[in-house]
């Protein structure tokens, strides 16, 4: 370039032009970047209100299975004589403790038992009453290894309160059918540990997600 040249006004238009198109595309970059920032902060908020910790806690200590073969009384509610009747049941006991986390109280509406037989069918039985538990005691006193403190299916628990107690269900199926049952694989999506035995637990609670449990150890077969 000579030193007489000298730029043209329309040179100048357009180096000026050039510099504020730069500035303006630096002030989008920086508005998206911090755009970007809000939304990510945005979610980690959404994430940390609704992800709440459980409302309650708890652990399977020990469970005792008790296959049991009888016959009816041959005797129906009228005093009546009536045929006898063969049946196969298993009586399931398990000695749990759950604790209240939250900072209200938690209505345990029922304690399920649910069990995987060897078609694959899931079958889930309500947890007995405590009256119900005391009189299996008397039908079969051998049972006595599995007698504890009675926990009702059916409780509130306090704010930081923590029961411990032992629960019966009664499954209609044999001995082999108990024995052939088949374990499954946990399922984060639908709070489900699985069970490395064929068995879990699910703790049923008013207004609050269900609180699934897997007992660690194999059941004490009587």
């Amino acid at each position: 370039m000579s030193l007489l040249h000298q730029e043209s006004s329309e040179e100048i238009d357009d180096a000026a032009l050039g510099e504020e198109f730069t500035k303006g595309t630096s002030h989008v970059v920086w508005a998206s970047i911090l755009a970007a920032v809000v939304v990510t902060l945005s979610v980690v908020v959404l994430i940390l209100a609704t992800h709440k910790p459980p409302a309650a806690t708890g652990e399977i200590l020990q469970v005792w299975a008790f296959p049991r073969h009888g016959q009816t009384s041959g005797v129906d509610a009228n005093g009546e004589a009536k045929p006898q009747e063969n049946f196969d049941q298993v009586l399931l006991f398990a000695h749990l403790r759950v604790k209240n986390q939250s900072s209200e109280p938690l209505l345990m509406q029922d304690i399920l038992a649910n069990v995987k037989p060897a078609d694959g069918i899931p079958l889930s039985v309500s947890a007995g009453s405590a009256a119900q538990f005391e009189e299996a005691f008397l039908a079969y006193p051998d049972m006595e290894a599995a007698h504890g403190k009675a926990l009702s299916p059916h409780t509130t628990i306090q704010p930081g309160e923590k029961l411990e107690g032992t629960v019966l269900w009664v499954f209609q199926m044999n001995k082999q059918q108990w024995d052939a049952r088949s374990n499954w694989e946990p399922n984060p999506d639908h709070n489900d540990p699985g069970s490395a035995f064929g068995l879990n637990f699910t703790v049923s609670l008013q207004y609050h997600p269900n609180l699934v449990l897997a007992p660690r150890h194999q059941a004490t077969e009587q």
